[in-house]
């Protein structure tokens, strides 16, 4: 309603504190008790909000992700879910707990309890007790109200922008060595936050009966894995602290629980997990130890034997464990009726490196162009780089070796040897493709991470990540008669 002529004018002044009162009472409004600690805090998300924005949110997890298809498993992890839920802060949410098909080492949550764990996360844990750590730990996020606070402050209420930071967006061929081809998901807590849920995780288990000791357990295996590569896995509580330091924060809480049962049920959690699809699914491509097959592409590449391989959804990343040297396979930019001695130029050219010389080829039967390039890369300086675009039907791929100057000499003949064992797989050898599964192993007398992991395993991951799997130290041995888990194909 607009002013009339008989009042008097409003000051700037006047309209500054109005505001001021009329933003204290909004937040005065929002604030509320946090279940767990029972300070006020601001919220602008009511809990029938909480769960709304959980319902969306999980739809388009599960549209995105995949649920892992084994009903016995979902049934399994939710149990041990709804057994903690029941224990926690606000046991009165619609918790629901849910395996998503998904290899890389994980678990998040969204608000108002809406809990998942990938299966490359069960595949790492070493017993029921851990399970329940990390669910824990997850339910902590939300009893806290670290998930909803996330969103209060990132999104201020679009549900959009809430799953954009749940998923980490991929990053372009060479621009970050620390990050190409992880293209994995978490929710960005910060260190207090992170500190407090492995406290409740430890809290929970050990009110529903599970060893607490569970989770700096599992936080030493993520340290492990995390210490395995210069660029860090992409792992649950991959955020900071580092996972060595919540080892620390978290054992006094564990040492404190000392009227839980401890129960580890460790028989039982393996028998559970026996037949796990284990790392890709063949649709997008399977990591066989240094091997790469893609059955719909039709595509093989046998990488540097040793090296780390690691499949995302746009590209194949195989790394040399301790150092930035690094080789990937993708799909190039069509050349659109260019030639290949000038398409793959311009497509190294739009990324920043520039040719020194090259030739046309063949690589696998195919047309080829294969070159040496040099540029920059971020965080790693001058670089060289020997790259291959191979011409396979109507797909350009393209195989390359990235390396420092100072490095280059010294790995360019395993570059080269990866780039010639490009090929295309017949389709009775793309039929035979399957995922892989983990199984059960007994140890015995004498055994070795690496004679497991070349004689039972054959060769399918290395040694390093098998002891991993199996909370050991590779330089630590499995006593005879342990049960162990390990990969196999299936």
């Amino acid at each position: 309603m607009p002013r009339t002529a008989a009042e008097p004018p409003v000051s700037a002044g006047r309209r500054a504190a109005a505001g001021v009162v009329a933003l204290a009472l909004l937040v005065s409004s929002a604030c509320a008790s946090n279940p767990v600690t029972g300070r006020r805090e601001v919220s602008f998300l009511s809990e029938a909000e909480e769960i709304a924005i959980g319902q969306r949110g999980d739809a388009e997890i599960r549209r995105e992700m995949g649920v892992y298809q084994d009903d016995e498993l979902q049934r399994y992890v939710s149990g041990v879910g709804q057994r903690l839920a029941v224990v926690s802060h606000r046991p009165s949410l619609p918790w629901t707990f849910t395996v998503v098909d998904v290899p890389a080492v994980n678990a998040f949550a969204l608000p108002g309890g809406y809990i998942y764990v990938t299966r490359g996360l069960l595949a790492h844990l070493g017993d029921e007790s851990e399970l329940a750590g990390v669910l824990g730990h997850e339910i902590g996020h939300v009893t806290a109200r670290h998930a909803s606070q996330q969103f209060t402050r990132s999104t201020g209420g679009s549900i959009g922008v809430l799953l954009a930071s749940i998923f980490v967006p991929g990053v372009a061929p060479f621009s970050d060595l620390a990050s190409a081809g992880l293209g994995t998901l978490f929710l960005k807590y910060g260190r207090d936050d992170e500190l407090e849920s492995d406290r409740l995780g430890v809290e929970y288990a050990a009110r529903a009966g599970w060893d607490p000791e569970s989770v700096p357990r599992f936080l030493t295996t993520l340290s492990r894995l995390d210490a395995m590569s210069v660029r860090g896995v992409p792992n649950w509580l991959s955020t900071h602290p580092d996972p060595g330091s919540r080892v620390v924060k978290a054992a006094p809480v564990a040492a404190s629980q000392t009227d839980s049962t401890r129960d580890r049920n460790r028989d039982e959690f393996l028998r559970r997990i026996e037949g796990l699809a284990y790392g890709d699914d063949p649709s997008e491509g399977v990591v066989q130890a240094h091997r790469f097959r893609h059955p719909d592409l039709r595509i093989a590449v046998d990488f540097p034997e040793g090296w780390d391989v690691q499949n995302a959804s746009d590209q194949v990343v195989a790394q040399l464990e301790g150092e930035r040297v690094l080789m990937l396979l993708r799909a190039a930019p069509e050349a659109g009726g260019v030639t290949l001695d000038d398409g793959a130029p311009k497509h190294m050219r739009g990324l920043g490196f520039t040719l020194d010389h090259g030739a046309l080829d063949s690589v696998g039967g195919r047309d080829a162009f294969i070159g040496l390039y040099h540029g920059k890369v971020r965080e790693v300086g001058a670089v060289r780089i020997h790259a291959a675009h191979i011409s396979a039907g109507r797909q350009v791929f393209m195989v390359a070796g990235v390396a420092p100057d100072a490095d280059f000499a010294r790995v360019e003949p395993e570059f080269e040897a990866a780039v010639r064992s490009f090929r295309e797989l017949s389709s009775a050898e793309a039929a035979r493709i399957r995922p892989n599964r983990v199984v059960l192993y007994t140890a015995k007398a004498g055994d070795t991470w690496q004679g497991i992991a070349q004689r039972a395993g054959r060769g399918l991951v290395p040694a390093t990540r098998l002891a991993l799997m199996n909370g050991y130290a590779v330089n630590t041995q499995p006593p005879a008669g342990t049960r162990l888990k390990i990969v196999a194909e299936g």
